[in-house]
């Protein structure tokens, strides 16, 4: 039977079962879900922060990670600076990084979301204004959101992925996880 696990993954652990450096103190998905037999769907950067997809599902897998499917995916990304609507265009018409051109991205400025407190905090300057931004991807390059936001000027502070196509994180601390019919 089909399985799919929803999992608020925290900063700091790696998008995997197994860390490759073993014996390691670095967290993987092992530390917060024992149900065997479900792999991740996609990856999310060890610095981020958000919804995971894992699934025993291959066909499912391959629909929710491979690009040619374009299943949306939208994060929440705090940058540094004080962008206003203009400097959003780039991300919208898709702007050229080193590896190629992206995609047109959805992007807007949203007010601070009500988010769980990151360990470690995210740095905080008085000298230096922070925004927030909404975007949404249907590609998944390594590091994109970062990558496009840094092109524009605005590096990311902190980054949350928030939805995969109709999944969230609604309803999920950090760490926890769900399973759902797939």
């Amino acid at each position: 039977m089909p399985r799919l696990v929803l999992f608020n993954k925290p900063m700091n652990v790696l998008s995997q079962f197994t860390d490759a450096r073993s014996p390691s103190p670095r967290a993987t998905l092992s530390d917060f879900i024992d149900r065997p037999g479900v792999y991740p769907a996609g990856r999310l950067d060890r610095d981020s922060e958000g919804l995971m997809l894992l699934t025993n599902d291959g066909r499912l897998q391959a629909r929710i990670s491979d690009p040619k499917h374009k299943m949306e995916k939208t994060y929440l990304a705090q940058v540094e600076g004080a962008p206003d609507e203009a400097d959003l265009e780039p991300l919208r018409r898709g702007l050229t990084l080193k590896d190629g051109p992206t995609k047109p991205a959805r992007a807007r400025l949203i007010e601070p979301p009500d988010l769980w407190e990151r360990d470690p905090p995210v740095r905080f300057r008085k000298s230096v204004p922070d925004a927030w931004i909404e975007i949404a991807i249907r590609e998944g390059r390594n590091r994109q959101v970062r990558r496009m936001t840094a092109a524009i000027g605005l590096p990311t502070l902190r980054l949350v992925r928030w939805r995969i196509g109709d999944w969230t994180l609604d309803g999920l601390a950090p760490g926890d996880w769900r399973e759902i019919d797939a």
